[in-house]
């Protein structure tokens, strides 16, 4: 007889099954649209409980907590308002909640329905510790197709809509939505029958050129909604990857932040990247025209005067951020380079540089009928020319800098610091 090898008996092995709950996060700037696929979802599993949090007595410092499934609501709690701020108070609130009703409620799987300002990965960081009691599945976004443009548009703050967080949130809507869109790893472009074709083919293009990662789920088109069909597209798909980093550490570990691709639509992105380091005089000089026709900006850039400092880049809503992301590897001893993950050491191996080590720029830009000519030509014309590479790096920290004093730097190889100068 044949002998049986130790892989063919571990293939035959049925598979682990995984018994926590799944979670499904749902965000959105439209809340209509948010709440009407949270229906869909609950419609479709009668097993499935909704975590919502009502904002509506915010300004009297109460918010109220809400669990339902499709057919009874289960809980409404009033949740103390924690320093004043949403944000703070659902990321006090959300983790203790999970964990109790994946106890209480075996068998059910959860999904956690945000508020129309709440950044989903502003959650994500604080609900990692659950993952021993429950599995977080997807992040979705929902994604209005009738109101998007608008505002991804705006130059309105969360303030002029009444939709602020706490007394000193100052975030643009605009940057708000791309966030959202940019976190999910699937986007239901929710429409209605009479959105026109030719707008939501140009939505679904610029959801593709914001996150091209995430996978598009489109409904809406016609007057009846297949509740079931909708759940089997964003529930236990398993598309949430809890290692990726955020937008601005992407670039840092490899990933792609943007396709370069102009489009028939008119909906283009311009991905740049360079080795050579900004001028930092000529660099703030252009920031305003680079971001003034682009919807989105987003990357990490180097400044000459500044060579040991990884620079995040944000732009949105009319506003520019920029931030230290800390130190780039080429700026630290070997023996500290375990401090940052294994992706970003092993996508620094891959490129690096014999002169310049991993700095490098990566930007993107997201538009409407971006002129990928002339922004290029901006961009190239605010690098270090040939002369003043020869000069040297001792030369280059004298350079004249805007930007000196926004960075600072802490000893760590990693921070979230942003500043606008």
């Amino acid at each position: 007889m044949e002998g049986v090898s130790a892989d063919s008996t571990t293939s035959a092995l049925p598979a682990a099954v995984d018994a926590r709950p799944a979670v499904t996060v749902l965000s959105g700037f439209s809340p209509g649209a948010v709440q009407a696929a949270a229906r869909a979802l609950l419609i479709a599993d009668e097993e499935l409980l909704a975590v919502g949090h009502d904002l509506t007595g915010i300004r009297d410092g109460v918010v109220r907590r809400t669990v339902r499934s499709a057919a009874q609501l289960i809980e409404q709690t009033t949740v103390e308002l924690v320093h004043g701020c949403v944000s703070c108070t659902l990321r006090e609130d959300v983790l203790p909640t999970l964990v109790r009703l994946a106890r209480t409620h075996p068998g059910h799987d959860l999904l956690l329905v945000l508020p129309p300002a709440v950044e989903p990965e502003t959650l994500a960081s604080v609900c990692a510790p659950v993952t021993d009691t429950v599995r977080f599945d997807s992040y979705v976004t929902v994604i209005d197709a009738d109101h998007f443009l608008d505002d991804l548009t705006s130059t309105d703050d969360l303030r002029h809509r009444d939709l602020h967080a706490a007394e000193n949130d100052h975030r643009a809507v605009a940057e708000v939505v791309a966030h959202q869109v940019e976190f999910c790893d699937t986007a239901i472009l929710w429409s209605r029958p009479g959105t026109d074709p030719a707008e939501l083919d140009r939505v679904g293009t610029l959801v593709h050129r914001l996150a091209p990662w995430a996978v598009q789920v489109p409904v809406g088109t016609t007057h009846s909604l297949d509740c079931t069909g909708l759940a089997s597209l964003v529930r236990k798909t398993a598309r949430h990857d809890p290692a990726c980093p955020g937008m601005l550490g992407r670039a840092l570990e490899g990933r792609p932040i943007a396709l370069h691709a102009p489009d028939s639509t008119g909906v283009a992105s311009i991905l740049f990247e360079s080795r050579r380091p900004f001028h930092p005089q000529r660099l703030h000089d252009a920031l305003e025209d680079l971001t003034g026709e682009a919807l989105r900006g987003r990357g990490q850039l180097w400044i000459a005067s500044q060579p040991d400092t990884v620079i995040a880049f944000e732009s949105a809503g009319g506003g520019i951020s920029l931030g230290s992301l800390g130190y780039w590897l080429a700026a630290l001893p070997e023996e500290r380079w375990t401090e940052t993950s294994t992706d970003r050491r092993i996508a620094a191996d891959l490129a690096w540089d014999p002169y310049y080590g991993d700095r490098r720029t990566v930007l993107a830009l997201i538009g409407l009928h971006l002129d990928h000519t002339a922004i290029t030509a901006l961009l190239r014309s605010c690098l270090l020319t040939d002369a003043e590479l020869a000069d040297g790096t001792e030369a280059w920290r004298e350079l004249t800098d805007p930007f000196a004093g926004c960075f600072p730097l802490t000893g760590t190889t990693t921070g979230s610091e942003e500043n606008t100068p």
